[in-house]
């Protein structure tokens, strides 16, 4: 693998692990908490950050 695709692979998998942890978040108990434009930006974070995630593993794919 050249090194720029092990960049790519890295970057996947810690962005995954980042979508992980604000899906475990957004389903916890502080989201209530928060002021409801803060929810909804949080939630569109969620939604570029699955999409970032879906071109990542299309380029990952495309490596073989």
């Amino acid at each position: 693998m050249q090194p720029h695709q092990e960049r790519v692979l890295n970057k996947q998998m810690e962005l995954e692990d980042n979508v992980h942890k604000l899906q475990k978040f957004l389903a916890g108990d502080i989201l209530p908490q928060l002021p409801e434009r803060e929810q909804d930006r949080l939630r569109e974070q969620l939604h570029y950050m699955l999409g970032y995630n879906t071109v990542l593993k299309q380029r990952i794919e495309a490596f073989t």
